[in-house]
């Protein structure tokens, strides 16, 4: 599973989720999510945004932009430095600059510690609430009910105005830390207010009532408010009327219409790129649709088509192999997604398809080979779940049920089922040599498992 794989968030990101919204760029509260991982698009997200991370005074290697399935046109900052984009962002998007325009805005968060400081607006807000209370009650007690309640209402119609005031101040600071980041690095912030008027058409879609228009009653301003104050400082800037550069804009084009074939429809899919399109975009949209409506033939001679404009790009090669290996032809998929493997200098999403297609085989004499890879994937990405679900059979298969069970265990840690992470932990551990390595690598699995499932005991009894 490589391109374009859906993943369940680990803990501390579904954590997170739980209690965001302040810090979500548009109109969408975040719901609990699912994180898609591709390859060719992380590759190009990390490229838009490097320079704006530098500007930013952050270091490139710490700082993620990664991928939401979900067709609400959102962004958002959770914690940690990852920039989350929900697919429907990409897809709403005319170009990479209006997208490198969302990445400034949601650094200008991590950055200002967003995240972290938004308690100190959650925690001013309990104040007036629990102060409402307290003399609401009193006044109930006295015998004033109905004073009692109006005053309640107050208190917690004050509470709300103090923390939504608090979110918007957030939101107006990251505009501006955005700007500045776009400046230094002579990024243009035309693409930036492009988007803000596209927010503001969709305020209009939607409808947003005329009671929220003075923007007190919302956590950001409204995009009228962010546009009259940007534009002046954007058309100032010199890097204004500066071009996109045409191949970053090109593999925009690319991802855009990956995504839209990945999460849509197939019909929808064909309507937008209809089969008199011959662009590179245009076959790489119908491949993703194809094969997602279970026409195989067609999906590869969609990616034939592709390879022919482009010989060799080792993402179209990976979308090859991932049609075979998901067709039932694995053997066939190797090939291809050894290339691809090859090509983008073994990325460990592919490399953990090439794995997958290896295994799949049931060929004994591939096991060697699938296990080098994907320990390379995991020395590279730990965080990937399926990897590990597939080092474990290749280990099981190999007949080596310590280490399977450990593969099982980081699987189930990743996934967020403490009790099978306990139990497989534990079964590593009886046939491990003490003090190794995976020892005590078990050891701090089973420990954490351990914590979690008296975690979720004490929130049960609560």
């Amino acid at each position: 599973m490589a391109s374009l794989t859906i993943r369940f968030p680990v803990r501390t990101l579904r954590a997170a989720l739980a209690a965001l919204t302040a810090l979500s760029l548009t109109l969408s509260p975040a719901r609990a999510q699912q994180v898609l991982r591709d390859a060719e698009t992380e590759a190009l997200l990390a490229e838009a945004s490097a320079p704006l991370i530098r500007a930013a005074g952050l270091d490139p290697r710490n700082v993620q932009v990664l991928l939401i399935h979900d067709d609400s046109v959102n962004a958002f900052v959770a914690g940690g430095q990852i920039v989350w984009i929900h697919t429907g962002l990409i897809a709403e998007a005319d170009n990479i600059n209006q997208v490198q325009g969302v990445i400034a805005h949601e650094l200008g968060h991590i950055e200002g510690g967003h995240v972290i400081r938004s308690a100190e607006g959650i925690k001013e807000a309990t104040g007036i609430s629990i102060l409402s209370l307290v003399l609401g009650a009193a006044m109930v007690a006295a015998g004033g009910a109905e004073a009692g309640m109006g005053v309640l209402a107050a208190g917690q119609q004050a509470a709300m105005g103090k923390y939504l005031a608090f979110s918007r101040t957030q939101e107006s600071s990251a505009d501006l830390a955005g700007a500045r980041y776009l400046h230094n690095a002579g990024i243009s912030g035309e693409g930036s207010l492009q988007f803000f008027k596209k927010l503001q058409n969709l305020e209009y879609r939607y409808r947003v009532r005329d009671d929220l228009q003075d923007g007190y009653s919302t956590t950001h301003p409204l995009s009228g408010d962010r546009i009259a104050t940007l534009t002046s400082l954007y058309e100032q800037d010199p890097a204004w009327k500066k071009p996109v550069d045409p191949a970053l804009e090109a593999r925009f084009e690319r991802v855009k219409a990956k995504l839209i074939g990945y999460v849509s429809e197939p019909p929808v899919t064909l309507r937008k790129y209809p089969a008199t399109d011959n662009s590179v975009p245009g076959f790489y949209a119908r491949a993703y649709a194809w094969h997602k409506g279970a026409y195989p033939d067609q999906a590869l001679g969609a990616t034939d088509a592709l390879l022919k404009a482009v010989p060799g790009d080792p993402y179209f090669e990976e979308l090859r192999g991932q049609i075979l290996l998901e067709s039932g032809r694995p053997t066939e998929a190797v090939v291809p997604l050894r290339l691809a493997v090859a090509g983008t200098h073994n990325n460990p999403l592919i490399s953990s398809m090439l794995g997958h297609a290896l295994v799949a085989t049931e060929d004994p004499a591939h096991l060697d080979e699938a296990e080098r890879v994907l320990r390379t994937a995991l020395g590279r990405d730990r965080d990937n779940p399926f990897a590990w679900y597939v080092l474990g059979t290749v280990y099981a298969r190999k007949g080596d049920m310590p280490l399977a069970a450990l593969a099982s265990a980081e699987q189930a840690s990743l996934s967020g089922n403490a009790g099978m992470a306990m139990r497989q932990a534990q079964t590593a551990l009886v046939a491990l040599k003490p003090g190794s390595h995976d020892y005590l690598r078990a050891q701090d699995i089973a420990m954490a498992a351990r914590a979690d499932m008296d975690q979720d005991k004490g929130k049960k009894r609560k």
